[in-house]
């Protein structure tokens, strides 16, 4: 027959829970992937995005 537990332990068994869920949720988060970008000098990063952002400043301007 099964004995009845303390609501005490209940309680502590479901805090534990709920500690250890956040703990490895937090931890997940972290552990994203890395940055694709490896190059960190921003005027290679500028020269990239500068067409694109040129077309959409002339489409701007056009209408």
């Amino acid at each position: 027959m099964l004995d009845r537990t303390r609501t005490a332990e209940r309680y502590t068994r479901s805090a534990a829970a709920a500690v250890t869920a956040v703990a490895a949720l937090v931890l997940a988060a972290y552990a994203g992937p890395a940055k694709a970008n490896t190059d960190s000098r921003p005027d290679v990063q500028r020269q990239a995005t500068a067409p694109a952002a040129d077309a959409m400043r002339t489409a701007a301007h056009q209408r």
